[in-house]
Order: structure tokens, then sequence, then C-alpha cells
């Protein structure tokens, strides 16, 4: 471990951009050690719907707004798995991206795809915003809609974080307050 920081302190003496550099990679290799030979990286929602599909979702995924509770005060849409107060769903400062307590909005998706029949595929997004009801939004795209979202960039800073309901683990275990039941619970199958 010490010459790890030596290594990063000696890098980061010399030119910027190579110390830059230097260190994704070494944080790259360190965050992605424990993966084996899968790899490193690979968006969420590639994992559950596919390459296509999964930068249709991306693409059509709505900006974060916030949306005024009862109380007055302003909230983002948040992970509920890590937020359940107004307090840490209050739009940030800095960026309509995070919250004030320095959290990404996210949106919770689930897919019905019925390209295969003949259909088109609905998108799901679900908004939690705390002490408040889920907000639903969905998006429809047909065959073609997928194949030219298909190239949609799928990084792992895009906002909001999209995170597929299909392969959420625990999804439908989880305890809500009375009033912020998700309606999707039970309602979306599984894909391992």
């Amino acid at each position: 471990m010490l010459l790890l920081v030596a290594g990063i302190a000696a890098a980061a003496s010399g030119p910027v951009e190579g110390g830059r550099e230097l260190g994704s990679t070494l944080a790259r290799k360190l965050r992605c050690a424990a993966r084996a030979p899968d790899p490193c990286w690979r968006d969420p929602l590639t994992e559950a719907y596919g390459r296509a599909l999964a930068g249709a979702v991306r693409a059509l995924a709505p900006a974060p707004t916030s949306v005024t509770a009862p109380g007055g005060d302003a909230l983002l849409p948040v992970d509920f798995r890590y937020c359940r107060r107004g307090s840490c769903a209050a739009p940030g400062p800095r960026s309509p991206a995070l919250t004030a307590s320095n959290r990404r909005t996210t949106a919770f998706v689930s897919v019905d795809d019925a390209r295969r029949s003949g259909g088109r595929v609905t998108i799901s997004y679900w908004l939690y915003r705390p002490t408040l009801r889920w907000e639903h939004v969905e998006a429809r795209v047909d065959s073609a809609g997928v194949a030219q979202r298909a190239a949609t960039p799928l990084l792992e800073t895009a906002v909001p974080m999209l995170v597929p309901l299909e392969t959420l683990a625990g999804r439908n275990h989880y305890d809500f307050r009375s009033g912020e039941e998700p309606p999707w619970r039970w309602r979306v199958p599984g894909r391992y």
C-alpha cells in the first residue's frame, strides 16, 4: 500500500495530465479487482435490457425536477434505499442533479418489451420523493426508435441515475411508510 501511495505521489509531481491518467488507471484497477473475469464496469441498464434497449432507456429518461411537498420543501427524486427523509432530497445549490446532501437524483426503471409480437417498448420511470407518493413517467418507443437511440452513451455519472427494477435485489421486500408504498411492488418480473 505504501508503494502505491508513493507511486501516486511521484506521478502527481510530474505533468498534470500524466498524473491524472495514472490516478484514473489505478482507481479503476482497485475498484475492479474483485470482478474477476467480468468487464470492470458494465452499465446496470445493459445488464438488465441489453445494449440497444439500454441506450433508449437512457435517452428517454426524464430530467430531474423538484416537486414541492405539502410542508413547502422542494424535493428531488432520490434512491429510496439510501434516502427516506425530505432533508436528504432537498435540491443542492450547485447542481439540479444533486441534492443538498450530495446525492445524485435517481429514477427506477421497468421495461415491457412487446417488440417480438409487433408491439412497442413501454418504459416506466418511477420517481421517489420522501413523504410524497411515487411519480410515474412513461415513454413508448418502437423498434426503429430503439435502434435510433442505441448508441446513447451509458456513463456511470449520467443524471439521473437509473436503477432497473427487474434486477434490483429484494425490490419487493423494502418497508415503506404509509402513503409511500411503491405501485410497482410485485408487478415487475425479475430478470437475472
